[in-house]
């Protein structure tokens, strides 16, 4: 009876064990000194299926978030387009000077709403490996010398400068068009987080076979937090949700993704009322 109770005895509390790991509560299973193995595989085993069960509920959460960030952006631009119709539609007599400013808004507001809707297209096709790298020798100084004329009207709306520490003669492998769009969105980023009348800073050099590219600004010191949600989809400060920036919060983990495709990475720093994005692409 007694060898033949043992057997029996350890089986049920394996069958008990099993009811608890599945089980979504933090009880731990205990089991016999003779079962310790196998106590401490279930326990891990119940471990990770907590951990999966809770990376799916952050998953759903960032989901929702998602789609609320997308609903939100996309009906402020449509619901002034909305409007501004409306009051064309309904307003014969409009003046022609009238009609006139309110087809430029209309135009402005829907290619506003153009400018995210690619966003969240492009942001897709990073997200799903579809883009592919074309790589080219690429003059880097023209490259941010036609930056600095695409953005010239935006550096003097907020009163900024922009200084160039780049070797004229500074030559990279590296895909132009989708390396010029990161920098493009860092260096945007730069300007609409800066304080008005300073300098915004863009070195580049090569370290021991590294591209290192640094964009630096004067701007309102960042919390680690912010710091480390920075590069997050959809993140923007909620006091610049509506002010400064009109995109969708997508351009610096857009920039990240091409500069990871370039097997590159990206860090930002903060301090002093100083915001800095260090680049490294190996070359």
């Amino acid at each position: 009876m007694y060898y033949w109770y043992k057997p029996w005895k350890y089986l049920n509390e394996i069958i008990q064990a099993a009811e608890i790991l599945f089980k979504k509560d933090d009880c731990v299973i205990k089991l016999s000194q003779p079962l310790k193995e196998l106590e401490t595989q279930m326990n891990q085993i119940k471990m990770s299926v907590l951990m999966a069960d809770q990376s799916m509920k952050i998953a759903e959460s960032k989901k929702s978030e998602l789609v609320a960030y997308i609903a939100h952006d996309i009906r402020t631009p449509l619901t002034s387009i909305i409007g501004y119709l409306s009051l064309i539609r309904d307003m014969p007599d409009l003046t022609v000077d009238k009609r006139k400013e309110y087809v430029e808004i209309l135009l402005d507001k829907a290619m506003h709403l153009e400018q995210m809707v690619n966003e969240f297209f492009e942001i897709t096709q990073y997200n799903t490996q579809k883009i592919e790298i074309n790589k080219q020798e690429v003059d880097l100084y023209y490259l941010f010398i036609q930056l600095t004329d695409e953005f010239y009207p935006m550096l003097v709306e907020n009163g900024n400068t922009l200084k160039l520490e780049i070797n004229e003669n500074l030559y990279c492998n590296l895909d132009p068009e989708k390396i010029s769009r990161a920098f493009s969105n860092l260096l945007k980023n730069a300007i609409s987080y800066s304080y008005s009348r300073t300098e915004i800073l863009i070195s580049a050099e090569i370290k021991n076979n590294t591209l290192v590219i640094i964009f630096k600004n004067e701007g309102e010191t960042l919390s680690e937090v912010e710091l480390s949600r920075i590069f997050e989809k959809f993140n923007r400060l909620d006091k610049t949700r509506t002010s400064v920036s009109n995109g969708a919060g997508l351009g610096l983990s857009i920039a990240k993704e091409i500069i990871q495709l370039h097997c590159g990475d990206i860090v930002a720093q903060s301090e002093d009322d100083t915001i800095t994005f260090i680049i490294t692409i190996p070359i």
